[in-house]
């Protein structure tokens, strides 16, 4: 029988590091509950200590999610620690996940602190952090750049302490697969109480060998490997869970270790991360790029045609890529085949968020004639504000520009109260001139730091998917919307985002 490996989530934590990304707490809990379908063994769900917010996310998810370890993030702080356990502590099984820095470029010039130091800081917050559950890993910061025995001496210590899961990082995605292997069986050598832990790899992917690098751990030990969901994360991103779970899957006959992943949500949980966190996957994306599994050369499609295992070493069915055409739902199609349809992809939607986007659907099914899921993908992205964040809500928009006339948009809102709000303005163009109208009527003016517009589907008649981000006050909100009138859903998108900075602040005075 082939070893179990541990599948550590952390696209809650760190996936939400990549910048621009930021997560509502609604959002966080409905990636949870996809990752407790897929069954990851372990859901690193935040890290309470920055935000009042995450806190709360945290303890959302250590309440909802049943049958799986949540764990929140932690500097070996005290208070980090004690908020923390607040986070997870009515989970099913809490844990802390410790870290502090240990290669010598990190603790001079960002803890500005010796070893002996960070030695007895990372002994005495395990310790503190076992007290309080006995499920505690720790992680020394930038492994792969420390001097081995120091990092060898402060493992030993934090076992000694009460860490139950040492965790390796490659924090700067430094090392060589070859490095990584001869990293984690050094260890396994020259910790002596290294039987007391499992061994936990965590791969960024600054070179682009995270998934190699974590292969490489898996041979030499590693029990448990830390990923996120399209390899989203910090800078160039984490090791890609989709990637790890399918080179195990499709190649264990090499590896000789398994998983308990269940392959057939990979497919939904990386759309549904996509289009939260608003990270377009790139075609040649491995497992889950639209390109992964079509076929554009001749003798391929030849081979494919005869026998699919001549060009394809995995089956796209196998992990919840639909074969052929996908369902197709049209403007004949009742409001329960939508629901159902809706709760396959692994959407769990309330009365009122389930009437929003049905009326949507219908909507759209009046002005094209096939509907896929990823266009039901953007619809339910795009009615997700809820009603009572709903300060402005937009009713209309209309538009005129063109080469040789000025740009004019009139808006039409109405407010919290039922009341309508009409104004104009003309602009640089016409997504300017509505945003223009929009500030006159709310009295808000917020910086504009991103707009991107995608095709959510093939086709002239495809929705056009606005995401914006603006800035208020030192905060960023985002805002998500489609349609196939790339205008109405710029504007959509644009209040969207600017009801969420309302939800902090008093709406604006008539």
């Amino acid at each position: 029988m082939s070893d179990k490996v541990l599948i550590f989530d952390t696209t809650l934590r760190d996936g939400e590091q990549s910048a621009g990304v930021a997560f509502t707490p609604a959002d966080k809990l409905e990636i949870a509950r996809q990752l407790e379908r897929l069954n990851v063994d372990v859901i690193e769900a935040g890290f309470p200590a920055t935000s009042p917010g995450d806190l709360v996310a945290v303890q959302t998810i250590a309440r909802e999610i049943k049958g799986r370890t949540i764990c929140a993030l932690a500097r070996a702080v005290r208070s980090d620690i004690d908020t923390a356990y607040e986070g997870v502590k009515a989970s099913d099984d809490p844990r802390i996940h410790v870290f502090i820095n240990s290669s010598d470029i990190q603790m001079a010039h960002q803890l500005q602190k010796g070893r002996e130091d960070v030695l007895k800081q990372a002994e005495d917050m395990v310790r503190h952090a076992a007290s309080l559950t006995p499920n505690i890993e720790f992680s020394p910061m930038d492994a792969t750049r420390s001097d081995p025995e120091f990092l060898y001496q402060i493992i030993e210590r934090c076992i000694n302490a009460g860490a139950t899961v040492i965790n390796v990082p490659d924090s700067v995605g430094y090392s060589i697969p070859e490095e990584t292997g001869a990293l984690f069986r050094r260890i396994r050598e020259n910790v002596p109480n290294i039987d007391k832990a499992m061994l936990s790899f965590h791969g960024q992917n600054d070179l682009g060998l995270c998934t190699a690098n974590t292969l490489s751990a898996i041979q030499a030990g590693a029990r448990q490997v830390e990923c996120t969901i399209n390899g989203i994360g910090e800078r160039a991103g984490n090791t890609s869970l989709e990637e790890v779970v399918m080179a195990i899957n499709t190649r264990a006959d090499f590896l000789n270790v398994h998983t308990d992943i269940k392959l057939g949500e990979i497919y939904r949980s990386s759309r549904m991360v996509e289009t939260f966190s608003g990270m377009p996957i790139q075609w040649n994306k491995a497992i889950v790029g639209k390109n992964a599994f079509r076929h554009g050369s001749g003798i391929h499609q030849d081979g494919i045609l005869k026998l699919r295992e001549t060009w394809e070493i995995m089956d796209p069915k196998a992990i919840g890529i639909p074969s052929g055409t996908q369902l197709v739902l049209g403007k004949l199609s009742g409001r329960h085949a939508f629901k159902v349809h809706l709760e396959e992809m692994g959407y769990q939607l309330n009365e009122q968020e389930m009437q929003r986007a049905f009326e949507a659907f219908k909507e759209l099914a009046d002005k094209k004639v096939n509907i896929d899921d990823r266009d039901l993908a953007a619809i339910v992205s795009d009615r997700r504000l809820t009603a009572e964040q709903q300060v402005y809500k937009l009713v209309q928009v209309q538009v005129s520009s063109g080469d040789h006339s000025l740009p004019t948009a009139t808006v039409k809102l109405k407010d919290v109260a039922g009341q309508d709000r009409i104004d104009a303005s003309v602009g640089t163009g016409p997504v300017d001139a509505i945003y223009k109208a929009v500030n006159r009527i709310t009295g808000i003016k917020p910086a504009l730091t991103e707009f991107s517009v995608k095709s959510v589907t093939e086709g002239i008649d495809a929705q056009g998917e606005v995401t914006i981000r603006i800035e208020r006050d030192g905060q960023t909100y985002t805002g998500r919307a489609a349609d196939t009138d790339i205008l109405v859903a710029s504007a959509r998108a644009y209040l969207q985002a600017l009801n969420r900075s309302l939800g902090e602040h008093k709406p604006a005075e008539a």
